[in-house]
């Protein structure tokens, strides 16, 4: 009886370890099957330009463009869409799996219906066209620029640092530009503006959201009765955003549909706020009714508002920031049609097609990992907070058009965080200097403890910045490397 108990147990252990090591493939498989995914629409998108140019004269140049194309949409998807959507998963309105439907199909959808049909391919007017003379010369530099942008960018989403991709786009046409023509070819003056909204960005995008933070503490949180606050409130702050939201569409989501000035933008945007207050003032008072008078009543008024503003900022991103990057795509198909370039081109339809579905590829595949850092590791966000985030981010870029700023969409999101968790180390330690003096000696104790406690994780904060700072100079070194292969190789 004792041999077949050992029997048994020793069976027992073999299955507890083939069971150990099918988890542990299981765990090594998942990461590769992204990764399949991916290289499979790589591949997809260089036959389609096969398919389309056939065996036309420099057909091989387009179809490996393409390709490089796809890898730069399936980094931007991973990256630079994380910003849109981190905050409201970190505030636990949307799951992880309803965020990136949202933004998969809010990015796809702002990109084929509201992107520019016209981009700069010299990426805002960094390198002067007159400058490199030779087509080939123009064309090797923009496989350059775009192959050592999506290469930094793919390397910021491994060490977890959100990443301004037209950042990353400009530094590697200047990169190849400088190595195709040298340092006269650089439009130091743009590049100057571009730079400085490493500092504009975040700062203002910090600010616009510590401050509607602030607003929302002194008017609803803080209040006696939080929820007939809330009632008066919330319908203004659901008018500001749509407004918001439909002024930033306007100014820079719509360029496709109709060209809009600012001026008619805010009017817009003012008519559009106003008529979003009257319908949702009854839907407020409706959906407060029997809360209890507690913070945690406050998050259901926010919820849905926050899934509105993650999914408005996904389609203007898509809208606007798609065509950036697949601008040296669409430069290098111009210039091997037409044997010639320009600083502005048509996009085709399929280049937006690969920018549009190579983001939603990348977000399903790769996404997550930067949602997370976004949304709850930098500092604890709530429905309150992110909404002040999602807030920030369409009125810091009206601000900078009205102020004619460049400015960069990621830099603002996550300067909305950086702001809102920052106020909330602020606030914490104003309020605790006020009590302390009423508190007995073990209690002071406690809260200078509390006080001391960090609600932005530094070690995030340093990297960023770290990753923003360097992130055009990179994307220029690596760029220029790969210039002076491709033009090596293929002399």
């Amino acid at each position: 009886m004792s041999d077949d108990n050992n029997q048994w147990a020793t069976l027992d252990k073999d299955l507890n370890r083939i069971s150990q090591v099918e988890y542990g493939l299981t765990v090594v498989a998942r990461p590769m099957v992204g990764l399949g995914v991916a290289l499979a629409f790589i591949i997809v998108a260089g036959i389609a330009a096969a398919f389309i140019f056939g065996d036309q004269p420099g057909s091989a140049i387009i179809i490996a463009a393409a390709a490089l194309g796809a890898y730069m949409a399936i980094n931007i998807g991973a990256n630079d869409v994380a910003n849109n959507m981190g905050p409201a998963v970190g505030a636990k309105a949307l799951t992880m799996g309803g965020a990136i439907v949202i933004a998969a199909f809010c990015e796809s959808a702002g990109a084929l219906l509201a992107g520019g049909d016209v981009v700069s391919t010299i990426s805002k007017g960094i390198i002067d066209p007159s400058a490199v003379s030779d087509t080939r010369i123009f064309v090797w530099a923009m496989m350059a620029a775009l192959l050592s942008s999506a290469l930094w960018v793919n390397l910021a989403t491994w060490i977890s640092a959100p990443v301004s991709t037209t950042h990353s786009v400009v530094g590697g046409v200047m990169g190849a530009g400088i190595a195709a023509a040298g340092f006269s070819a650089v439009n130091w003056s743009s590049m100057s503006l571009i730079a400085a909204s490493w500092v504009i960005s975040p700062v203002l995008g910090g600010l616009v959201a510590a401050g509607f933070l602030s607003f929302i503490k002194a008017k609803i949180i803080y209040q006696d009765d939080k929820i007939a606050a809330a009632r008066i409130w919330v319908p203004v702050l659901v008018g500001i955003m749509m407004g918001a939201f439909s002024t930033y569409l306007a100014v820079k989501g719509l360029k496709k549909l109709v060209e809009i000035d600012l001026l008619t933008a805010l009017m817009i945007g003012v008519g559009i706020g106003a008529l979003s207050y009257v319908a949702s003032a009854p839907l407020v008072r409706k959906q407060s009714e029997g809360l209890e008078n507690r913070n945690k009543s406050l998050k259901v008024l926010f919820g849905l508002p926050l899934v509105i503003s993650a999914a408005l900022l996904s389609f203007a991103h898509g809208a606007n920031d798609v065509a950036n990057a697949v601008g040296p795509l669409a430069a290098i198909v111009h210039a091997q049609e037409f044997g010639e370039f320009a600083g502005k081109v048509t996009i085709p339809q399929w280049v937006m097609v690969i920018g549009a579905f190579g983001i939603s590829f990348g977000l399903l595949l790769f996404g997550p990992k930067l949602i997370r850092m976004v949304g709850s590791q930098i500092t604890k966000l709530n429905p309150m907070r992110a909404y002040c985030v999602a807030l920030s981010a369409a009125i810091t870029v009206i601000i900078a058009s009205w102020l004619g700023l460049p400015v960069s969409s990621t830099h603002i999101a996550v300067g909305g965080v950086f702001g809102v968790g920052f106020f909330r180390e602020w606030h914490l330690n104003r309020r605790a200097r006020e009590h302390s003096a009423k508190r007995a000696p073990e209690k002071r104790i406690a809260a200078e403890e509390r006080r001391r406690r960090k609600l932005v994780r530094r070690s995030h904060f340093m990297t960023i910045v770290a990753a923003w700072v360097i992130t055009v100079p990179a994307a220029a070194g690596l760029s220029a490397i790969v210039f002076y292969m491709l033009t090596h190789l293929f002399a």
